[in-house]
């Protein structure tokens, strides 16, 4: 697994700050490390945060639940434990 440097969540300030709300896992209370490794970057997180978000939401094909199906399907294909 990759080290990538990141800014410890309790450090985070400005526009780190300003994003937490929106990127943080509510049933832990922190930011899942798929988030937290954009914190060098504060356009990027917000950039992921907007592609997660759209391609989630709701579509006329699939429903919320067979959109997150597809996301682990890949995700295992991938070897991605997150």
């Amino acid at each position: 697994m990759p080290w990538i440097e990141t800014v410890p969540e309790d450090e985070w300030e400005g526009a780190l700050a300003e994003m937490r709300p929106s990127v943080v896992d509510p049933a832990y209370d922190r930011v899942d490390h798929i988030m937290a490794i954009h914190s060098l970057n504060p356009t990027a997180m917000a950039a992921h945060d907007s592609l997660y978000r759209s391609s989630m939401a709701g579509t006329k094909t699939l429903r919320k639940v067979e959109r997150e199906l597809v996301a682990l399907v890949v995700s295992l294909e991938n070897d991605c434990h997150y």
